[in-house]
């Protein structure tokens, strides 16, 4: 699978993901060939570039559950910027409630765990699907801390909008690591201007605590003001572990993401920032490191899921590939050497998968339904 740039694709290369418009109408299947007018089409639409298959390569599989994430997502993108530039030019509210509600209705109320894929980024749709990806994050764990259905609503409302005064700013200005110290002020007066934005658009006052408090949490990693004792909503800290979370493991054309086992142990080796309970619901709430998942250790070695470990995510059991050995990670006394590293992943940031390994091993695990491609 490569990444090709828009203004590289060339016509009978195959799609290794669906394309939707902003209706969610499906434009392209997997596996489709690029004509001359498709090319043009994509180029319109807006996309920086295409994942596309090798000549050889087969369909990666995706689950109806995959496929419908990924049209939801490109959906309510489009929902969200078109929201977020009205309040910026206006500084009303248009269809806030009803994008909110709709994030609810499908991730906030679910009975088990997705898969949290993250799609591609650029400097210039990054905001919107930042606010959105982190907006999903809020709704799924809320829903395993049962939080009341009104806190709920206002700490998705208050991730979509958190972001919205970094819309006055160059795209270049969004890389906090890379910014001058008069860079970063500037920054950070544009963000108090959202705040005041937030506070002046919305007639819950709770919207605006979350997102000043949230912000007051990432603040703290470079300040280092005291967070821990502050009396904080619980939809500011849901948001601090969501917004942190999305930004180490966004896929961006300018910068490779950090895996989410990295970016787990960030954020549960820092209690003090993070609250333990919210990064727990984290966990629950999103696939990490599930049956069939392939990783790399940090000895250089890779290995199989076999059995997550509800009790710390970061030790399963593991069949590694080498000599078809089992071993429990959480079995710190034999294996106190060795730990997860990473998850290998396909180009396109899909876990890479081998559930058939595991089978001839003889071991018992439930394949996921994947859907043919047509």
């Amino acid at each position: 699978m490569l990444f090709v740039k828009r203004d590289e694709l060339k016509t009978g290369m195959r799609l290794a993901r669906p394309i939707y418009n902003r209706d969610g109408v499906l434009l392209y299947e997997r596996n489709s060939k690029l004509t001359a007018q498709g090319i043009v089409s994509i180029k319109n639409f807006g996309l920086i570039g295409l994942f596309i298959l090798e000549p050889a390569e087969p369909v990666p599989p995706m689950t109806q559950a995959d496929i419908d994430f990924e049209r939801f997502q490109t959906m309510s993108v489009f929902s969200i910027q078109d929201e977020l530039d009205r309040i910026s030019k206006t500084k009303r509210l248009n269809k806030m409630p009803m994008i909110a509600a709709n994030i609810i209705k499908n991730y906030g109320n679910l009975g088990e765990k997705i898969n949290f894929v993250q799609n591609l980024r650029s400097r210039e749709d990054y905001i919107y699907k930042h606010s959105l990806n982190v907006a999903i994050l809020c709704a799924l764990i809320s829903r395993v801390l049962r939080m009341r259905a009104d806190e709920q609503l206002e700490t998705v409302q208050a991730a979509i909008v958190h972001d919205i005064g970094k819309l006055t700013l160059p795209r270049n200005l969004l890389d906090e690591a890379t910014l001058s110290g008069e860079e970063r002020a500037r920054a950070q007066e544009a963000e108090v201007k959202g705040h005041s934005l937030i506070e002046h658009v919305f007639s819950s006052a709770n919207v605006k605590r979350i997102c000043s408090q949230a912000y007051r949490v990432r603040e703290s990693l470079t300040t280092g003001e005291e967070v821990a004792s502050m009396k904080m909503l619980n939809g500011a800290k849901v948001l601090a572990v969501a917004e942190a979370f999305d930004t180490m493991t966004a896929v961006q054309v300018e910068k490779a993401p950090e895996s989410e086992v990295a970016a787990i142990k960030y954020l549960m080796d820092r209690p003090e920032t993070f609250d333990s309970m919210v990064v727990t619901g984290l966990v629950r709430a999103i696939n990490i490191l599930v049956p069939g998942v392939s990783v790399e250790l940090n000895t250089g070695e890779k290995a199989l899921v076999i059995t997550a470990n509800e009790q710390n995510i970061l030790e399963p059991m593991i069949l590694m590939f080498g000599d078809n050995s089992i071993r429990d990670l959480s079995d710190r006394k034999s294996y106190a050497d060795m730990e997860i590293k990473d998850i290998m992943k396909t180009m396109d940031n899909r876990y890479i998968m081998d559930v058939d390994m595991l089978k001839r091993n003889g071991f018992q695990v439930k394949e996921p339904e994947y859907v043919q491609v047509p």
